[in-house]
Parts: C-alpha cells; structure tokens; sequence
C-alpha cells in the first residue's frame, strides 16, 4: 500500500477522501486555489499546496499544477474525487508517467466512456440495452434537427462529453429545437470544451436508475447493487437511495448483469457507475431499462451504497490502485436495510433555486447521520464552484423509516445568511408520493406546487415573539402602539417575518396572548393550556416544538423545518439583489458572466422572452422580458457582472 495520497479535488470529496487515508495510516496531501485559502479540506490535510487563482481552469483543472504539487510533497498517488479531473484521460495518462499512482480507472476506459456517443456504439456492439436515438459524427444542425424529427418529440439533447445535467436540453417542440442545440452547445463548451452533443427519445416517466461496479487488475468484476437518484432537478440529482424502490429480484438481475457486462466491454479497473434511464409509466420491468452512461469514477451518491453494503468504496479505492485483488466475491456482497442521501445546496428555493453565496456566518448540521461537507461556519460560499456544500446520509431498516429520519434531519439544518435547499429537501421527503415510491424525474416540476414553502404556524409566530422578548432590555423591538385585543392596556411588539411582505407579530407584554397579524387571534399560548413557551440560550420552544434561533444584526434568525425566518423591526425593506425592478431593468441575481443575449437593443419582445443568459455557478439562468415593450439597451456577451447589475432594461410597450 502506498504511505500518501494527493488529491486532486476540494470541498466535501476532499475531506471523504482524507478520512479514509487517514484511518489506514495514510499521509493526506491538499490542493488548493486562492479562493480556498481557508477552506476545510485545507486544514484537515497534514500537507496543503496552493496551486492558482479561484477559477477552477487556472487552479483545480490544471494538471501540470496538480502534478508539480504532487512532486513537491512527495505524494505516491493522486485521487481525483470526481468533478474537475477526475474523468479527464490525458490527466491520468500524465500521472502513471509521472511515476505516480492514479487512483481510478485505465485511460482507455475513461475514453471509451467518457464520450456518450461513442459509449452507446460500445454497448449496442456488447449486447447492452440502449436508449433510442442519434450520436452521430455529423454535427450540422440541419442533420440534428432532422434527427430529432425521426426520433421523436420530446427528445434530449446531451453533451457528448457531458455529466451532471451540463449541456442538456428537453425540447418539446421543433420550433424550440434551434435555441435548445444553441444553449446546450454553449454549456458543454463552458464546462467540458466540447460542444459536441447527441440526441436521444425523451422517456415521458423516466427514472434514473444506475449500479455500482468495481473491477480490479486480476480480472474480477463485481456490483453493490443498485441505486435510485430518480428525484432531480434540471437534472441535478437531489435525493438518492438504495435500493431502488419496486425493484423485483428479476429486475435487478438483469440490470446489475448488463452493469457487468458493460464494465467488463472496457476492462474496468476500480470504481465506477452505469447508469440506466428505465421507463415508469407501468413499473419496472426488465424489457425497460436503457444504458445511458458511464461515470468513470466515484459518485456523488456512494455513500448510500456504502450504508446497504457495510462497504467502504474509497478504501475499495486505494486496495485496487496499489494492486490488491477486490476484498470481496459477488456472493459476499450482501443488502441490508435502506439507505437515502440528500444533497444540501447554497441556493434558494423561492427565487427560481439561484445559487447563493457568501460567508456561513451560522452552519449547524443535524446530529445522529453521517453527514458529509467541506464547509464550516465562519467559512465561505463561493461563486467559482459547485453550490453543493453537505450531503446528509441516512441508513434505517425500511424506506419509510430512512425517508422519515432525513425528512427530519433536513428540518434540522441550520445556516445563515446563505440560503439553501433544507426546507425543500423536507417538503420533497414529507410528500406522500415520495413515502410511497411514486417517483419519477419529473416529480419535482410536477408537485412545485406542493414544495413550496408553508405558512409559518402560530406556535412558530409565539416563538418569535417570545425571542423578541427576550432581548426586549437591549433590542429597541418595544413601541408605542394601540393594542389590538379590544383597547385593553399595554405594549405591543411590531415586528416582520421575512421582509415586508409578511404579516406583523404582536404580543401582549404579559404574554396573555399572541397573533399572527394586526386582527386578533386567539392561540391558546395560557398558562395551563399547553402552549407555555420559555427562551434557551440557543432555542425557544412553543408548546411541544423547539426551534433553533441565532442572533444577528438588527434581530434575530427562527431556523423552522430547515428554513431561517428573520425577526427584525417593523420597517421598509431597503430592496437589493436580481431580478426586475418596476423600470423594466433586468438585475444579475448573482456575480457571473453574460453569455448570450437572444434580444438586441431596439427588438421587440413578448413577455417572457429570452433577453440575456447569465452564466454562474456553471449553469445558465435566462433573465426574460418582464412585460412586452421594446430592449433600451442590453449587456455586451463575455461581460463579467457583479451581483444586481443592470443588464438589460425593457421599455414597456404602452
């Protein structure tokens, strides 16, 4: 076994990675940007190396960096995580000539898989079930247009070098075929340069089904089982688990044995995942799962496989990369109970779930899980990689019981002033049609509706009053004010929840009663009614919840089933950040770089129509028309912007 490990990556892989070398006696190396100075995976390395600026091309996607650093500290072996380098063939290539250990896959499988439309060709050649379409040579887009009119509408268009939902596009109509190819090219030049794409039918009720394979250099290729990653969102899986649910014995074995046989197509060495799109509109059968493709190296979602199997994929890792045949044969391999992830992003639900950046002034994660992060509070969220900052992970006997504790967990998340998911995670695992398995990917754009957030309770409303409360001495929260309980005597709290558009909290100063807005309404919140509540130091409860609450400037922060709910003083809000303001400018709703801009100035527009495409965070947001009217002025492609720029403004047409 090598004695250190570099590895090429940052944030949550990084610190997974470290921990597993470190309980084998392995002396952990770090790579850093500037941006990561200060960065988690950089204190819990025993060596770090800077190795550029924050943009990920100057610092983490440059090899020879990587490879110079290793040099420096004497490293035996490079981990790639995943992201970044870690399916990048000519970068595993530099490596085994550098004398070093890659801890992945040969070369030659990375490029047979690593291009989509290659990869279907192998599988259709090695007799594995394929999803219907075109990955042709010939890139014109007549003969991809005319291509999509022989498959089918619906179809996807997908970056040939592509993975994580980058350079892919649904286009249900012809007409809209033209700017789907365009937006899908310019992403997959962005994030793979490559913008190369093919095309394949779009299954209505797909599911999203993949099979951990591991292979080793003596020839011996196993699988741990399947998992299901069906819960997405503009194809960025959000929920994974394992097993997948209504999985029949007979439908595994024919999806794990075309897993096999896939893997052993290209000699595969180490870890790595085949991933199946499997039709749902009448259960699963074995006649309706198709190849799609295959990540040639860790996952995201392996620590669910890890949770059924009692298998840790990472030391599988080392054991492999050092020569060491597959601890275990298939029939070792053994299910056992029900494992889910959910993935904690920085970004905010309510506003079209924009990516969110900047200091974790509170970060406080559920107990009692495995949680996976590379962040911490006091740390930073920045705009130049991945908004994924926690994985929560948990492992119980049955589905119901695994969806009810991270429900739980995800309603346990803490973290301001950067916004994330938690609350939406909860809502998604909290939904019936989820508890019961009726999941397919287009489950979230299907129950928006139902995943959007909820009325605060009244037992949360006395929790906020009662935390106003207690900082009544030293916070200027008390005025002057006629009651609203009949012009009986006393003071009352004007307070706002979450900005001007949320209803007032009053409050007795006697605590006799509380209401969620100017009209009284009686809670019950009485002595001997059960809805006492008392203040902690770090927590209120109301009746039988207790919440989390943190102090901050100008009042203080309600954490509520995953979500902040900001108690300030009653006053206008200032207004700042993206979107569209009443003269028709079109705002960056975060820092980043325009693209494209479909609309000039002096066109005519409709309504939510295309004016300018904002590239951060490695996707594309399109601000659109707010009304019809005519482009003023619009912002020069290739402008990098800061957050609130004006980057287009639309004169009404009236």
């Amino acid at each position: 076994m090598f004695k250190s490990v570099l590895v090429a990556n940052r944030g949550e892989i990084a610190c997974r990675v470290f921990r597993t070398a470190k309980r084998m006696g392995i002396r952990t190396i770090a790579v850093y940007s500037e941006a990561d100075a200060q960065a988690l995976h950089v204190r819990e390395a025993d060596e770090a190396v800077l190795i550029g600026p924050a943009a990920a091309r100057d610092s983490y996607l440059d090899g020879a960096k990587v490879l110079a650093a290793a040099k420096a500290t004497g490293a035996e072996a490079i981990h790639p995580g995943y992201g970044f380098l870690s399916e990048n063939a000519d970068f595993a290539e530099a490596v085994a000539a550098a004398g070093l250990i890659w801890i992945g896959p040969d070369p030659a499988s990375i490029r047979a898989m690593g291009l989509k439309d290659a990869a279907k060709e192998l599988m259709i050649q090695a007799g594995v079930p394929v999803t219907p379409g075109y990955q042709g040579a010939d890139q014109s887009e007549e003969t991809l247009t005319a291509e999509a009119a022989r498959i089918g509408y619906p179809v996807l268009i997908k970056a040939v070098a592509g993975g994580g939902g980058k350079g892919m596009k649904r286009v249900d109509d012809p007409a809209d075929f033209a700017a789907g190819l365009a937006s899908a090219r310019r992403e997959a030049a962005a994030a793979f340069g490559d913008d190369r794409v093919l095309i394949e039918r779009y299954i209505t009720r797909p599911r999203h089904i993949e099979v951990q394979v591991f292979g080793d250099r003596h020839g011996d290729v196993v699988h741990l089982f399947e998992r299901d990653c069906s819960l997405q969102r503009r194809h960025q899986k959000v929920i994974e688990e394992a097993p997948a649910p209504g999985m029949s014995e007979a439908v595994r074995a024919a999806v794990t044995g075309a897993a096999i046989k896939a893997a052993k197509a290209v000699n595969y060495v180490g870890a790595g995942t085949i991933e199946f799109i499997a039709d749902a509109s009448d259960g699963l059968k074995a006649d309706g799962v198709w190849f799609m493709e295959m990540n040639t190296r860790l996952q995201v979602e392996h620590p669910v496989t890890e949770s059924v199997t009692g298998v840790d994929l990472v030391e599988w890792q080392f054991r492999v990369a050092a020569g060491e045949p597959l601890p275990l044969k298939q029939d070792q391999i053994r299910l056992n109970g029900w494992a889910m992830e959910a993935r904690l992003y920085a970004e905010d639900p309510a506003n079209g779930f924009l990516p969110s950046i900047g200091r974790l002034e509170h970060f406080v994660m559920p107990e009692g899980i495995r949680v996976d992060t590379g962040v911490e509070q006091g740390g930073e969220v920045s705009q130049f990689y991945d908004p994924m900052i926690a994985k929560l992970i948990v492992h119980e006997d049955t589905r119901e019981a695994a969806a009810a504790r991270l429900a739980e967990a995800a309603g346990e998340v803490e973290v301001w002033p950067v916004k994330t998911n938690a609350g939406f995670l909860k809502r998604c695992l909290d939904h019936p049609r989820f508890v019961a398995g009726d999941v397919d990917t287009g489950f979230i754009a299907a129950e928006e509706g139902a995943l959007q957030p909820i009325d605060t309770p009244e037992a949360v409303l006395a929790a906020l009053t009662l935390v106003a409360e207690a900082a009544a001495d030293s916070e200027p929260f008390v005025h002057d004010r006629f009651s609203p309980w009949g012009g009986q005597p006393g003071l009352s709290y004007g307070l706002r929840l979450n900005g001007p558009r949320q209803s007032m909290v009053w409050a007795r100063m006697d605590g006799e009663a509380i209401s969620g807005s100017v009209a009284p309404i009686e809670t019950g919140w009485r002595s001997g009614e059960g809805m006492s509540a008392q203040v902690g130091f770090d927590q209120v409860q109301a009746g039988d919840r207790l919440f989390g609450y943190q102090a901050v400037e100008d009042g203080f922060v309600l954490f509520v089933d995953g979500e902040p709910r900001r108690v300030a003083p009653y006053r206008a809000a200032t207004g700042r950040g993206g979107g569209v303001v009443s003269d028709g400018s079109l705002r960056a709703p975060m820092p980043g770089k325009v693209v494209a801009a479909p609309a000039k100035a002096g066109d005519a527009v409709a309504k939510g129509q295309p004016v300018v495409v904002l590239e951060a965070m490695k996707m594309e947001h399109a601000l659109t028309a707010p009304f019809d009217g005519v482009v003023e002025s619009v912002a020069t492609v290739g402008d990098q912007v800061v957050e609130a720029a004006v980057l287009a403004v639309v004169k009404a047409a009236d």
